[in-house]
C-alpha cells in the first residue's frame, strides 16, 4: 500500500510495503541453501582476514633463513600427523624463499578482499551514475554513453585489463584500476535497464506531474528501486575481480613480490607443480573457495530478489 501527500509544494510518497518487502527478501535469502553456504564461507574468510596476525607467529614477508632449521620448498610439517617434534611446525610447508606458506595464504586473504571490494565499489559507483543518467535522460546522451561503453565491451575484459596495466605500469594499484575500468560497462548496462523499467511507474509520473526536480526524482524515486539487480551483479562481480587480479599477478602485471597475494604465489611457484605441489595447490584452493563463496551468495541473492519468485508468493 502506498500513500502520496504534498507538503510545502514537495511530493511525499510513503511506501508501506517497503519494510515488508525487505523482510520478505531477507527471509528468501535465508531460505536459499546456496546463500547460506556462501555466507558461512564468507564469514570464515572475513574472520581469517581480521584475525590473521593472531593465527600465525610469522610475518608474511619474513624469511626464516638463520632463524629456523628449514629448507626451501620443504613439505608441510604437522606434529599431530607424525612430523618429528624437533622440527618446526609449518602446516602448509615452506615456499621457495623460505617463508611460511600458511602465513602468506592467511594474509593473502586481506589483499583478495581488498581487491574485490575496492574494484567493484569503484565500478559500481561510476557505472551506476553513467547507467542512471543514460537510462533516465535518453536521447543523444544515452546514445553517447552506451556507445562508448559498447566499445569497452567489445574487448575481452582480461585482455583489456592487461593492456591498461601494460600502459600504466606493473603494480597492484594499477591492476585494481584496470579491473575497475573494464567492469564499469556491465554495471552501467544493468542500472540502465533497471532505470528504463522503473521510470515508467506511476509514482515517477506523479512526481513529474507535481513539478519534481529531475535530479531529485532520479536519486530518490528511480535509483532506490533499480538497485536490487545491481546488488546481485556486484556480489558475483567480486569473485570475478578476485580472479582477474590473480590472473594479472600470475603473469607478473599485478601485485609484485614479496607481497603475499595468491596469484603472485601461484606465478612464482608454477614451475614447482611436480616437485613442490603444495606451493601451487594451497593458493589455488584459497582462490577457489573465496570465489565460490561470492558466487554462491550471488546465486542465492538472485533467487531471493527475482520478482517472478516474489510475485508467486
Amino acid at each position: 500500500m502506498t500513500a502520496t501527500t504534498v507538503t510545502n509544494g514537495q511530493l511525499k510518497i510513503k511506501d508501506y510495503r517497503s519494510n515488508s518487502l525487505w523482510r520478505l527478501t531477507l527471509r528468501r535469502i535465508f531460505q536459499q541453501k546456496s546463500a547460506i553456504v556462501g555466507l558461512v564461507l564468507l564469514g570464515i574468510i572475513f574472520l581469517v582476514a581480521i584475525f590473521a596476525p593472531l593465527m600465525t607467529p610469522y610475518a608474511p614477508e619474513e624469511v626464516l633463513i638463520g632463524k629456523e632449521n628449514v629448507k626451501s620448498r620443504s613439505n608441510p610439517c604437522i606434529h599431530l600427523l607424525g612430523c618429528p617434534a624437533d622440527q618446526p611446525q609449518h602446516i602448509l610447508g615452506i615456499d621457495g624463499n623460505v617463508r611460511d606458506e600458511f602465513t602468506r595464504i592467511i594474509f593473502g586473504t586481506r589483499i583478495s578482499l581488498l581487491v574485490g571490494f575496492s574494484t567493484v565499489g569503484v565500478a559500481i559507483i561510476i557505472g551506476t551514475l553513467l547507467g542512471a543518467f543514460a537510462g533516465y535522460t535518453g536521447g543523444w546522451l544515452d546514445n553517447v554513453i552506451m556507445r562508448v561503453l559498447d566499445v569497452l565491451l567489445a574487448f575481452p575484459s582480461l585482455l583489456l585489463a592487461i593492456t591498461i596495466v601494460s600502459v600504466l605500469g606493473k603494480g597492484l594499484q594499477n591492476a585494481l584500476l584496470a579491473i575497475a575500468i573494464v567492469s564499469i560497462p556491465s554495471y552501467a548496462r544493468v542500472v540502465r535497464a533497471s532505470v528504463l523499467s522503473v521510470k515508467e511507474n506511476s509514482y515517477v509520473a506523479a512526481s513529474k506531474a507535481l513539478g519534481g526536480n529531475h535530479m531529485h526524482i532520479l536519486f530518490n524515486r528511480v535509483l532506490p528501486n533499480a538497485i536490487p539487480p545491481l546488488i546481485v551483479r556486484g556480489t558475483l562481480g567480486i569473485g570475478v575481480a578476485i580472479l582477474d587480479a590473480a590472473a594479472l599477478s600470475f603473469i607478473g602485471l599485478g601485485a609484485q613480490p614479496p607481497l603475499a597475494e595468491w596469484g603472485t604465489m601461484l606465478g612464482t611457484e608454477r614451475n614447482q607443480v611436480f616437485t613442490a605441489p603444495h606451493l601451487v595447490f594451497f593458493p589455488g584452493i584459497a582462490i577457489m573457495l573465496t570465489v565460490l563463496a561470492f558466487n554462491l551468495l550471488g546465486d542465492g541473492l538472485r533467487d531471493a530478489i527475482d520478482p517472478r519468485l516474489r510475485s508467486a508468493e
